[in-house]
């Protein structure tokens, strides 16, 4: 196995990572909120305070169950990214996602493997990576690399443990759980987000503080993480949400600031309910991140 196929192996991680924040980092679970209430286009979370109709809206998406999601992240020179497909989150996160790298040195990796897109399997204890016919001739013909979060969490300490429970726990509704827990939200207005009216919220959060809150690190494995938070240049994020008269996201955007330039990703968000029917790839078809790790590099 060489370094080239490790350094894909990897990006396939840091792609992961970006498209965890089609729903940020938190838990899926509600928080309480009034039923009853958002019933309605003139009704609902429009009529309440900002906090509590997002708890509304909190609980409205996390009771959805699934959707179809579309969106474009950049972070700095490092990619600019379109994604596609369905998410799931009644028993544990479910889907099925398309990335497409058109920018950015992950673009140009990916180039090397003589195509432009990955496609991500998710189910509740592990992600698959799809990586081409390329790489299937360089690991034994396996076209699909297996990220079981467990394994993960393990091999990348403080900052494992935080994308393990960031990937086991991607939904929509924990951008809401953010704005919550940032105490600094506003209602800005009615807007259309793609011909639909819908109500938009903004709020700034900080990282490091809302990662300690959402996860289960130690005060050890905090402190690494805010080192690493300080290191990468990132402190705040701001984040603004759109929903639609039934108390559903229809848009999300996030921004921060990075030392390696700037963050951002919008959202889209429709079809709530629609079928998700991810399936974990053929297990000849398949190789372990972790054995692809322990594989040692020729020159």
């Amino acid at each position: 196995m060489n370094s080239t196929t490790m350094r894909r192996a990897g990006l396939s991680i840091a792609v992961a990572a970006a498209l965890s924040g089609v729903a940020a980092c938190g838990s899926s679970g509600g928080s309480g909120g009034g039923d009853g209430v958002g019933k309605g286009k003139d009704k609902g979370s429009v009529a309440l305070s900002p906090i509590a109709a997002l708890r509304t809206i909190e609980n409205k998406t996390d009771n959805a169950d699934s959707a179809k999601v579309e969106g474009k992240t950049v972070m700095g020179a490092q990619m600019s990214m379109d994604m596609k497909g369905v998410m799931g989150w009644k028993d544990g996160v479910t889907g099925e996602v398309t990335a497409t790298l058109t920018g950015g040195t992950a673009a140009q990796q990916m180039e090397q493997l003589g195509q432009s897109t990955i496609d991500y399997r998710y189910l509740p204890d592990a992600y698959y990576a799809n990586m081409g016919d390329k790489f299937a001739s360089q690991s034994g013909g396996k076209h699909w690399i297996e990220y079981d979060y467990a394994t993960l969490a393990e091999m990348g300490g403080a900052a494992g443990e935080a994308f393990k429970d960031q990937m086991q726990n991607t939904t929509p509704n924990s951008s809401v759980k953010m704005l919550l827990a940032s105490g600094d939200v506003k209602r800005v207005g009615e807007e259309s987000v793609r011909g639909t009216k819908a109500t938009h919220y903004s709020g700034t959060v900080d990282v490091a503080d809302l990662t300690g809150k959402n996860t289960d690190l130690d005060a050890e494995q905090m402190d690494e993480l805010k080192k690493q938070f300080k290191q990468a240049g990132m402190s705040t994020e701001k984040i603004d949400i759109w929903v639609n008269g039934d108390d559903l996201l229809v848009k999300k955007t996030e921004k921060a600031d990075m030392k390696t330039g700037s963050f951002s990703q919008t959202v889209y968000y429709s079809d709530y309910g629609t079928p998700v029917s991810a399936e974990k790839p053929p297990a000849g078809d398949t190789m372990s991140f972790k054995d692809l790790m322990n594989q040692q590099p020729q020159a």
